[in-house]
């Protein structure tokens, strides 16, 4: 799955990041990383820049896939070191709850 791939993936999932309030990255390593302005309406990609967000989720594009199907337990894959929070854990934990559903 490329980052391009993982866009798409995103863009179909933004309804469920409504009301979040938040600016949210989710960073991929050397595969490149992607944020969301969650505090418009509808939330929009805003790019690649992670710079000026309130959260960043580090996590592999495999892992993201997986989280997005609900095949990957986001507290697991946290306490495992699958997926790691800069910022917001209080946003990490929102956006997890709202991929679950």
């Amino acid at each position: 799955m490329s980052l391009d791939d993982v866009m798409d993936l995103v863009t179909e999932q933004l309804g469920n990041l409504t009301g979040l309030d938040a600016t949210l990255a989710f960073d991929f390593g050397d595969d490149g990383a992607i944020a969301i302005d969650a505090t418009q309406t509808p939330p929009v990609l805003i790019g690649q820049d992670t710079d000026e967000v309130d959260c960043t989720i580090r996590l592999s594009i495999e892992n993201f896939k997986k989280l997005v199907a609900g095949d990957l337990n986001p507290m697991f894959a946290y306490t495992m070191g699958k997926l790691k929070i800069d910022g917001s854990l209080g946003i990490a934990m929102k956006v997890a709850s709202r991929f679950e559903d």
